[in-house]
């Protein structure tokens, strides 16, 4: 699964955490309202039909309710669910998945974007028909056996659209963009977590919280275990608005949300390169991180703050970096 913040990779305790905070029917899911409505209407018709739901597709940075959406989907009809990453995924893995599917099932991919095209073509006719072509021998001898499948409903998951094939694009029936969070619904997830935490928080503390999290809800509640990690060790365990500034202050992460890797990869830029233009790869060397990893996780959140620029010569950072820095503004020429 993709994420970001604080560990970038999901471990098996993160992942049996975030199942117990996940919204199981779409009143409970907080936000994303024209895609709830969509989705609701949708999801009715199609029972309302007794048939498969169209397949879905659900665009959006990490941690927005992609994986909690497609669960949802799964609970409103009342049928099962498989779910898979795209990555590493083959052929004999699609056919064998398919196959094992029961009528209006529901066939999750995260990171859909990853499959291979060798696995993506033979969803094509299974998305399409429900059918699955099969190749058996090879040469002259090869023919195509073609097996009959139930009625499923496909979600995909992926955080670059850009990256799909208009094949595959083309065969969802509904496609859904999840934005980010606006601060209060971030505060209403925090004090809902906070509830199945166990935890007493404050509204002002809740709202420091959501203020942090990048509009992203998984951040939010990452960002809520270690407030309450740090409120049960240091104190009483109820977190108050001093607390969850002490914790924020303890995890690094500054007023408008920013981490450490943030700000050094700012500073990089600001201190070595004299702000840029400088290419990706170069900063990736200079910072000891992946190319991808600073494109997909550390600089869409940059960018959406104005905080940094893309261009054709390299990262550029701008006057706003500069002033979050403690740095002088960029000096404007007049000719």
């Amino acid at each position: 699964m993709s994420s970001q913040f604080l560990a970038p990779a999901i471990h098996d305790e993160d992942e049996e955490l975030e199942r117990s905070l996940r919204p199981r029917t779409l009143a409970d899911f907080v936000g994303q309202e024209r895609v709830k409505e969509q989705l609701s209407i949708a999801l009715a018709a199609a029972a309302a039909r007794n048939e498969a739901l169209d397949h879905v597709l659900l665009a959006g940075p990490p941690g927005l309710g992609k994986t909690s959406l497609a669960q949802i989907v799964r609970n409103e009809l009342g049928v099962g669910i498989r779910q898979i990453a795209g990555p590493g995924l083959e052929r004999k893995d699609i056919a064998a998945i398919l196959t094992s599917l029961e009528e209006r099932d529901v066939l999750f991919v995260d990171e859909i974007h990853r499959m291979s095209r060798a696995a993506e073509e033979i969803l094509y006719p299974a998305l399409e028909d429900f059918r699955l072509d099969i190749v058996v021998g090879q040469g002259p001898a090869a023919r195509t056996l073609t097996l009959d499948l139930p009625p499923f409903t496909l979600v995909g998951a992926t955080t670059r659209t850009g990256l799909l094939t208009t094949p595959l694009r083309d065969r969802f029936g509904l496609t859904f963009r999840l934005d980010l969070y606006e601060a209060d619904q971030l505060a209403a997830i925090v004090r809902r977590s906070a509830r199945i935490f166990g935890v007493e928080i404050g509204d002002d503390a809740a709202e420091l919280v959501a203020a942090r999290s990048r509009g992203t809800p998984r951040i939010a509640n990452r960002i809520l275990r270690r407030v309450r990690d740090v409120a049960e060790v240091r104190h009483e365990g109820a977190v108050t608005t001093a607390i969850a500034e002490e914790a924020l202050a303890l995890l690094e992460v500054d007023e408008v949300g920013l981490e450490r890797f943030d700000r050094e990869l700012l500073r990089c830029i600001v201190e070595k390169f004299g702000g840029g233009p400088v290419g990706l790869s170069t900063l990736a060397v200079a910072l000891g991180e992946e190319a991808e990893t600073i494109e997909d996780v550390y600089e869409p959140f940059l960018l959406q703050l104005g905080f940094l620029q893309r261009t054709q010569r390299g990262r550029i950072v701008t006057d706003l970096g500069r002033g979050h820095l403690g740095a002088l503004p960029e000096p404007h020429t007049l000719f």
